[in-house]
């Protein structure tokens, strides 16, 4: 984008988003879907979604805000992958698989990596898919480089998550993807604020979600829900992880509190947590432009950024919609400013 304003800065934006090319990638777990968007000479940034949702439905908020399209697509190829079966147009999984673990899944983004021939790489994962994205990085820790998670998981279901997945499940499998059950889903998303009231209607984007949901096979998505629902605590291994690690979470979301446990189990030195207030779980659809500052930062510390030409360039302090617990540790150089620009690609074998 040479210049960035008004509406022909969306029409780009959307253009450069809606470009992306759908792979099939056969792992040793059955097949999943990963849209790529951009150069693939550019550093890679792999996204994973939460339940019952895709690249459409969990990031399309952050990637068509506009001074995020700067920050991002110019900045990395985006490689979204979708869980087994949540991508678009998916059809139900077959029988002949069984539900798979979440190390299971975790390896499968090995796989992934491993059919573009990518290295090491920057990972962005919401709820469900921060879960899995860890898990990664832990199992991983050379082809990891750095996680952006937003209301990640990291403890094994409490007993409300336990009792709620198990309601879920039983309306996944007697009744598929109900209304009822929506309305879970979209209060694990959502705050109350945009999912609206009987005087106030529910927001665009909640909108948008529901019509998402209707196009998910509930058999996949129950799949999904088992595999999440059977993890185990990961605590002890977060003090493993030396990437460097921002959080980002809502504080109306269900696991704020589970946000919070986890940055106080990483180091210190090079994690840090953004409460986003007003803010359910999905930060990336109800409240993205309130990432837009710390991610700036965060990636700087790669090498990464680059100057976007919006007039309105996030490159204030925090807005007052955010919190961040240890502010320093957004600074240039807390985050490694001197460090050298990433490769992400693996060179070419022969």
């Amino acid at each position: 984008m040479a210049e960035i304003n008004g509406d022909a800065v969306c029409l780009d934006v959307e253009t450069i988003y809606l470009g992306g090319k759908e792979h099939t990638v056969r792992t040793s777990s059955g097949s999943i879907s990963v849209i790529v968007y951009g150069d693939p000479d550019k550093p890679a940034l792999v996204t994973y979604p939460d339940l019952a949702l895709n690249h459409m439905s969990c990031f399309q908020g952050l990637f068509f805000c506009p001074e995020a399209a700067a920050l991002l697509l110019h900045n990395f190829c985006v490689y979204h992958i979708s869980p087994p079966g949540h991508e678009l147009g998916a059809a139900a999984i077959s029988d002949d698989y069984s539900v798979p673990s979440v190390d299971n899944l975790a390896d499968q983004i090995l796989e992934v990596l491993n059919y573009f021939r990518l290295g090491a790489v920057m990972c962005m994962g919401v709820m469900a898919g921060a879960y899995i994205l860890t898990l990664f990085a832990m199992k991983y820790r050379k082809r990891v480089l750095g996680l952006i998670l937003v209301s990640p998981l990291c403890k094994a279901p409490s007993w409300r998550e336990w009792l709620l997945n198990k309601v879920m499940s039983n309306l996944l499998y007697y009744y598929g993807m109900c209304t009822l059950l929506k309305e879970f889903l979209l209060s694990r998303y959502f705050s109350k604020e945009v999912r609206g009231t009987a005087e106030v209607p529910e927001s665009d984007i909640v909108q948008a979600c529901r019509r998402l949901l209707d196009e998910r096979q509930s058999t996949n998505v129950l799949r999904f829900l088992q595999a999440i629902d059977r993890r185990p605590d990961i605590t002890d291994g977060l003090k493993t992880l030396k990437c460097r690690t921002l959080i980002f979470v809502g504080d109306n979301s269900p696991f704020h509190s589970e946000a919070l446990h986890m940055i106080a189990k990483l180091d210190k030195r090079c994690s840090a947590l953004v409460e986003v207030q007003a803010c359910g779980s999905m930060v990336t659809e109800e409240q993205p432009q309130a990432m837009l500052t710390s991610m700036e930062y965060f990636l700087m510390g790669y090498g990464l950024y680059r100057p976007s030409h919006f007039s309105g360039s996030p490159r204030s302090p925090l807005s007052p919609t955010c919190i961040a617990v240890a502010p320093e540790l957004l600074s240039p150089e807390s985050m490694g400013l001197k460090l050298k620009p990433i490769k992400t690609r693996l060179s070419s074998q022969r």
